[in-house]
């Protein structure tokens, strides 16, 4: 008969776990949690583009080695931690359950990115294939569902950031790239200098692929200074951005009748005095914002005569945005072209509506959850042609709101003669939010990335008139009537970022699939190689 002697100091079966062994189960989700959220802190309106380097960097660590389970775990945390602070305004009005639900399902794409991640990250330069990936769940995020929700693309907290010129290289998948090379790279050389003090050897293949992973995308901002240029091509025009504000916040900014309308008109009328008191330039043209007619002045005669009775008064040509209300079909969200002489000459109907905003996908599924759908009574229809006006001889851009976030709604503008670029927004349903400034970052980057001013005018803050490279040179306060007038240069000639369109992201996408290609075949030749 035998025995087994167990020693007095070893752990049991039923022995519970010490603390440090807690902490240390929790430290990747912990760590996983705070890359997220030191992303989100990344985004304006902090000034902190920098830590989006931090946030990647940390991520690689968490995602490193891991199986592909944990990967999509821990990255739907990440996830989490970035897009529900991020998103928090989405829910100003209409509930706690709209934010949940949008950061929950957009999460997923970040869990997608961080499967991807840590499946390659046991590859040789295992930073650029992470950074691909990373781009390929944002363009995958920008697309689907419902025509997708670029909101949070990396690229969009950099317009302060030392990277901002590769902007007009490749546009937010170029710039997204680099931020995410750059924090991996951090990562992995001082992963690999810690190797070194503990061993005393550095291979020289990691080394360099870290190194690179930190240095070219430096270099390629360096490099790429030139492109962001400012001057006047074509000349200059001097725009005027009106904010005629809105009677109350939230979803019912325009519930009393023509406020909002006369809101904009009297600051319009107050402007054109002060051009014949010589106080303020004569505009060549003025920028209203997105349903700053709260009523439609094709049906509505009196919404016609004010509106007709301030562009006489200013006697240049105005951009009014509207709703349209036909008698039968979706309505419109329009931006209206009015001449001082003949009245409105045309017309832009925003071509990507907003999912559960301007239209409800599955309204009868929807409304179990939140009865708030049933305030969008009819859906907007989407148009179909590219918005460009000429308006007194300048060819201006129109990406309404929601398109800014839009790489091709912008991009399209541009390839179709426009020499400046329009984004007329309507904030008010957002409060005092970060969703403006989030908004405003957007418009900067457009302005770098394809070389044009970019004038916001926005109901109720913050508008903004923006160089072509990226400078604020005006804006306004939040919910603060006001009137912009600036001279802005003019550009016709296009950045790579305009003529390449989506070939740079393609290329980027490749890599990623590359990438996760490669590991997925080293994956099955470890499973079919016996055990030595």
């Amino acid at each position: 008969m035998s025995a087994t002697i167990t020693p007095v100091d070893a752990p049991g079966p039923d022995t519970a776990p010490t603390p440090a062994a807690r902490l240390r189960r929790f430290a990747r989700p912990g760590a996983a949690l705070l890359s997220g959220f030191l992303l989100y802190l990344s985004f304006p309106p902090r000034p902190l583009w920098w830590l989006a380097l931090p946030a990647f960097g940390l991520l690689g660590w968490t995602l490193g080695g891991r199986r592909l389970r944990a990967g999509f775990g821990l990255g739907y945390l990440a996830g989490l931690g970035f897009l529900l602070p991020l998103l928090v305004w989405t829910g100003e009005e209409v509930g706690a359950g709209p934010w949940l639900a949008l950061a929950a399902v957009e999460a997923l794409f970040v869990a997608a990115a961080g499967l991807g991640i840590a499946a390659v990250s046991r590859l040789p330069w295992w930073p650029f294939f992470a950074a691909g990936v990373w781009i390929l769940a944002e363009g995958a995020r920008a697309r689907v569902p419902f025509g997708g929700f670029p909101w949070g693309k990396v690229a969009f907290g950099q317009a302060d950031g030392l990277f901002l010129p590769l902007a007009a290289v490749g546009g937010t998948p170029v710039l997204g790239f680099a931020v995410a090379l750059c924090g991996f790279g951090l990562y992995e050389a001082c992963r690999r200098l810690r190797a070194h003090r503990a061993t005393g050897t550095v291979p020289r293949g990691p080394l360099a692929a870290a190194a690179l992973a930190v240095l070219l995308p430096v270099t390629g901002a360096l490099a790429a200074l030139p492109l962001v240029d400012d001057s006047a091509e074509d000349g200059t025009a001097t725009v005027a951005a009106v904010q005629g504000n809105v009677p109350r916040l939230g979803l019912d900014f325009n519930s009393q009748r023509r406020a909002v309308l006369d809101n904009h008109v009297a600051r319009t009328r107050e402007l054109a005095r002060a051009v014949k008191e010589g106080r303020e330039p004569q505009p060549d043209f003025v920028l209203w914002p997105e349903n700053s007619s709260d009523i439609d002045p094709y049906a509505n005669a009196d919404a016609a005569d004010v509106i007709d009775g301030a562009v006489k008064a200013i006697g240049v040509p105005t951009v009014i945005g509207a709703v349209v209300t036909p008698e039968t079909g979706k309505l419109r969200n329009t931006l209206i072209q009015w001449d001082p002489e003949r009245g409105p000459v045309a017309t832009y109907d925003k071509r990507h509506v907003q999912p559960f905003g301007e239209y409800i996908p599955m309204r009868s599924f929807v409304r179990i959850f939140n009865s708030n759908v049933d305030r969008v009574s009819r859906d907007f229809g989407a148009g179909t042609e590219v918005g460009v006006f000429d308006l007194a001889g300048t060819k201006v851009g129109l990406a309404t709101c929601y398109e800014a976030a839009f790489d091709w709604a912008v991009r399209d503008t541009v390839t179709h003669g426009a020499r400046l670029i329009s984004v007329p927004s309507n904030n008010a349903t957002f409060g005092r939010s970060e969703m403006t400034y989030q908004q405003l970052a957007m418009s900067r980057v457009r302005a770098v990335e394809h070389s044009r001013s970019v004038v916001v005018p926005v109901t109720s803050g913050v508008s903004a008139i923006i160089r072509p490279d990226g400078e604020i040179v005006s804006q306004t306060k939040m919910f603060t009537p006001d009137v912009l007038v600036e001279k802005v240069p003019l550009r016709s000639s296009q950045t790579p970022a305009t003529r390449l369109g989506t070939l740079p992201e393609g290329l980027l996408a490749a890599l990623a699939a590359a990438g996760l290609g490669w590991a997925g075949a080293r994956a099955v030749r470890a499973r079919r190689t016996p055990a030595a």
